[in-house]
């Protein structure tokens, strides 16, 4: 798979027997549709998303963009339970791509909320 945002190779990655694409370049990550509620703790999030934030928010700027898995079009979606964090959606097939630090930082956020 090509990244949507850079246009370079997608490697798959598995964790607990599920399979995500994540950029070899800009750190990306592609869910095909609800893997990313099944991958939603801390762990999993920490070991999926382990690129840079920096280059997330970069690569967050590029708003038109095709889906790589059926090339559907693609909204940005807020997820309601960590409003400050956005990714896109496909119309088509449900599938979500986070820009590298945005999987990793709604979780490691709303866990340190659940302490409270």
């Amino acid at each position: 798979m090509i990244c949507p945002k850079c246009k370079n190779d997608m490697e798959a990655i598995e964790y607990e027997g599920i399979e995500v694409d994540r950029c070899k370049n800009c750190q990306g990550i592609w869910f095909d549709a609800g893997e990313s509620h099944w991958l939603g703790d801390k762990e999993a999030a920490t070991a999926i998303d382990t690129g840079d934030p920096l280059t997330g928010r970069q690569t967050n700027a590029i708003r038109r963009y095709r889906c790589p898995r059926c090339d559907g079009g693609m909204l940005r979606r807020v997820d309601p339970k960590r409003p400050h964090i956005q990714y896109e959606e496909c119309t088509s097939c449900r599938g979500s791509f986070f820009d590298a630090g945005e999987f990793k930082g709604p979780v490691q956020s709303s866990t340190a909320k659940n302490r409270k």
